[in-house]
């Protein structure tokens, strides 16, 4: 295990295959390798059920001919000669293909230098080289699980699962970039189901990070799991009308996906966004932020270079409720006009625009405060089903939650579904101020007043 933090073997065999394929004719050439082990267990009712261990090797190469592109894959096992096979057909390929007037490596002046990358990757501080064994995980997992079902109201346990997973990449082109990262990731979950027959309620709580001493405790996460689903139990049913709707923090993020899908520059480009004639213009509420930052020291979405080899730095999508850019890979922003802002996403030969560490960044109010001016409202806790119109807007999905009488929470309730437009529910949405950064993806409690529910 601990050859997967030696990257010399791969980044050898991507130089390889750049140089191959510079051989066979491309004009221009990348070599994308990738290298990664996870461990994982999952235990339930005070047994193991699985036990897996899996290890993967892969490289992608992506050509250039005359304007023409083509890619390859492979798993990263071949020798010399079949790299060089593999350039020769990527090469035939290209030849073959139509022209692609967007597609390029990035531009030269913009690649990171293998100094800054080392200096990048001692302050991202991305690799725990801590390996947990399989009995690590399965404590892990096993006292999650008793801390689960020793909350009062929980009927049985939905499983617990314990993992662990060291990867990264290695990118190599053929004018002049040679870099490499790694990250680590520890996990842990649990399910807890409360009551009986069908009346039963379920929920969930997981700890993520990239270094094992920052995980939330065993204790800690089952007791979330347990109290969430017993929160859950003996649901009712709400009237149709118009509520103002809190979004707890762990589906706020689904609003955020919905934005980012939004300014995707491969979104724009097609003409598929409600958002594509936005730019520069107001999105959100004076006040709101939504940043995008690569160098988060332990950042779940933290890396030292792009999909390209370009580095990227913090940049703000929302800017006192304004939208400055979209999110372009080299190909994208080519396509649209403009210049690349180092958000090309790739696990595998072709790059694609993508976010990094999104963040809503937190409001000025407490949940507690942005509820206690709701009258008769929702606490949304669940979202169901994939309602949304990535062109129009339109949003529409299944949901549950708390109701809110007189500022406080009340009774748990079901079946209901909440709809609206993106454009009008960003206008009005309001962030708390409860904003912890823990995931990839992260945002406080959310307020959106006056949305429809469609109930009893």
């Amino acid at each position: 295990m601990s050859s997967l933090f030696d990257q010399s073997q791969t980044l050898e065999r991507a130089e390889i295959l750049v140089e191959a394929a510079t051989k066979a004719g491309a004009d221009a050439a990348d070599a994308i390798a990738a290298r990664s082990a996870s461990t994982s267990v999952s235990y339930r009712e005070g047994k193991m059920e699985e036990n897996e261990h899996s290890e993967n090797d892969s490289i992608a190469l992506r050509v250039f001919v005359d304007g023409c592109k083509a890619s390859i894959s492979t798993n990263g096992t071949g020798d010399n000669e079949e790299l060089s096979k593999l350039a020769e057909r990527a090469v035939a390929m290209a030849k073959l293909s139509p022209p692609d007037p967007y597609a390029r490596l990035a531009a030269s002046e913009d690649l990171m230098t293998s100094g800054a990358i080392d200096t990048l990757r001692e302050k991202l501080d991305l690799v725990d080289e801590f390996m947990p064994d399989h009995a690590f995980l399965r404590q892990l997992a096993q006292e999650t699980e008793e801390a689960t079902l020793a909350v009062e109201g929980v009927s049985k346990s939905g499983g617990a699962s314990a993992g662990h997973g060291i990867g990264g990449m290695v990118l190599v082109t053929s004018h002049g970039f040679t870099g490499s990262y790694l990250s680590s990731q520890f996990s842990f979950s649990t399910t807890a189901i409360a009551g009986e027959g069908t009346s039963m309620e379920r929920d969930y709580d997981y700890s993520a990070c990239i270094h094992h001493k920052d995980l939330k405790t065993a204790t800690a996460v089952g007791l979330k799991a347990g109290e969430r689903a017993v929160a859950r139990l003996n649901p009712a049913k709400i009237e149709t009308g118009t509520y103002d709707v809190l979004f707890d923090p762990r589906i706020a993020t689904s609003l955020l996906g919905h934005f980012v899908g939004a300014i995707n520059g491969a979104s724009i480009a097609r003409q598929t966004s409600f958002l594509k004639d936005m730019l520069g213009q107001q999105v959100f509420a004076k006040g709101v932020t939504i940043s995008d930052d690569p160098l988060r020291p332990r950042g779940m979405g933290s890396h030292p270079f792009d999909g390209e080899g370009i580095g990227s730095q913090k940049l703000n999508w929302i800017e006192d409720g304004q939208l400055t850019q979209w999110i372009l890979d080299s190909a994208t922003a080519a396509e649209l006009d403009l210049r690349t802002n180092g958000r090309a996403a790739r696990s595998g030969a072709n790059p694609r625009p993508g976010s990094t560490n999104l963040t809503l960044e937190a409001g000025e109010q407490s949940p507690k405060d942005l509820m206690a001016n709701i009258k008769d409202g929702i606490y949304l806790t669940d979202l169901i089903g994939q309602g949304v119109n990535g062109v129009t807007g339109d949003y529409s999905r299944g949901a549950s939650g708390f109701r809110i009488r007189n500022g406080e929470l009340a009774e748990p309730i079901s079946e209901f579904t909440i709809a609206g437009n993106l454009h009008d529910m960003f206008a009005r949405l309001v962030p708390a101020s409860d904003l912890v950064l823990e995931k990839s993806t992260n945002a406080p409690t959310c307020l959106i007043e006056a949305m429809a529910v469609a109930g009893r």
